[in-house]
């Protein structure tokens, strides 16, 4: 965190890396050119998705090249706004305190796992694990497994268990699949030279409203229509050891995964009033429109499609960081020497390691 006159920040290296385990397919191809000036200007996106270790690699360039003041092993449980409301407070679970006027909840979107309220989930005698926690499927073998959820981790799993296992996709809309690669090139790369990759105004192109689209490698489409793993509507509820589909149809199964997603874990800022009824940030590109001098980056599309990628990033922290800059100006509070923000980043909870 940064104080007056010093360059301090909270980073988290991040544990998604660590948690990947060999069968994961990262949505993610190259060469893509990576628009962060302090690097080495060939990263490519296929690099990173390499692994952990080189994906660990490139952070800590980048890091240790801008920041000359990295604090690190502090849980920031809970910020509040100063007493004369000129600037931020992080409380630590080691009783520390650090003050800055500006604040960049860095978090990400993916450090909270999302467990929706399925009507007798709390009660179902089976097995219940959200897919951050799967790691392999022999533990499901012979088993009978619902998976909730049509996105890329859903399909992915799915298919997977549906080796030793079966398998059954519950989704509320139709799977929709989106090629890998067109004309032998990954889709990532059309869509940066499209600049649709950046483009806010895109998104209903390509979610068509019902979520971001499964990338297909090839296999996926022909493997879910052949019936193994299948697809059906979404249950209606879970009653002791059964589901109960749509059509009223009862079913004993053994699992339920939950492909459900993710939630930015910033629980430490609603103290501030900075969170909606569902603990969502209530921001508009990254600038909150609650709490004045407090910033989000690494969102799921927060501006764009890139926004919680490292090929997004970037434009988004210039673009937070030069809106908040410009407020804090215009309201006559003076910028820190160095670097003027408090960047508070990490992987859940507001956790820094």
């Amino acid at each position: 965190m940064s104080l007056p006159g010093q360059e301090r920040h909270d980073l988290d290296p991040g544990r998604v890396g660590q948690r990947l385990e060999p069968r994961c397919v990262l949505g993610c191809g190259g060469p893509v050119q990576q628009p962060l000036s302090h690097i080495h200007r060939q990263s490519t996106i296929s690099d990173q998705c390499r692994g952990g270790k080189r994906s660990a690699a490139l952070r800590d360039q980048l890091v240790c090249a801008r920041f000359r003041d990295i604090r690190t092993g502090h849980r920031v449980e809970r910020i509040t706004c100063t007493e004369d409301g000129a600037g931020f407070q992080a409380a630590t679970a080691d009783g520390g305190v650090f003050t800055a006027p500006l604040v960049i909840a860095a978090t990400g979107a993916f450090s909270r796992p999302y467990r929706p309220a399925v009507p007798g989930l709390d009660s179902f005698a089976g097995t219940v694990l959200h897919t951050s926690d799967y790691r392999r499927p022999e533990p499901f073998t012979g088993r009978r497994v619902v998976i909730v959820g049509g996105g890329n981790s859903a399909v992915q799993i799915a298919i997977e268990l549906a080796a030793v296992a079966d398998v059954t996709l519950a989704t509320r809309h139709p799977l929709r699949f989106m090629p890998q690669r067109i004309a032998g090139r990954d889709i990532h790369l059309w869509l940066q030279r499209t600049g649709l990759d950046t483009a806010g105004w895109a998104r209903p192109l390509l979610t068509g409203g019902q979520g971001t689209p499964v990338m297909d490698t090839g296999t996926y489409r022909d493997t879910v229509a052949s019936g193994n793993p299948d697809r059906r509507p979404m249950f209606d509820r879970l009653d002791g050891d059964q589901v109960i589909w749509s059509d009223a149809t009862r079913e004993p199964i053994d699992a339920v995964l939950l492909a459900t997603g993710y939630r930015p874990g910033v629980d430490y800022l609603a103290g501030l009033g900075a969170l909606d009824e569902h603990g969502t940030p209530s921001h508009r590109a990254g600038v909150s429109t609650t709490v004045p001098g407090l910033g989000y980056v690494g969102l799921e599309w927060q501006r764009s499609f890139a926004s919680a990628t490292l090929r997004g990033v970037g434009a988004d922290a210039r673009h937070v960081l030069t809106r908040l800059l410009k407020r804090s100006r215009r309201n006559g509070a003076a910028a820190p020497a160095g670097d003027p923000a408090s960047v508070h980043g990490g992987s859940g909870a507001g956790e820094v390691r």
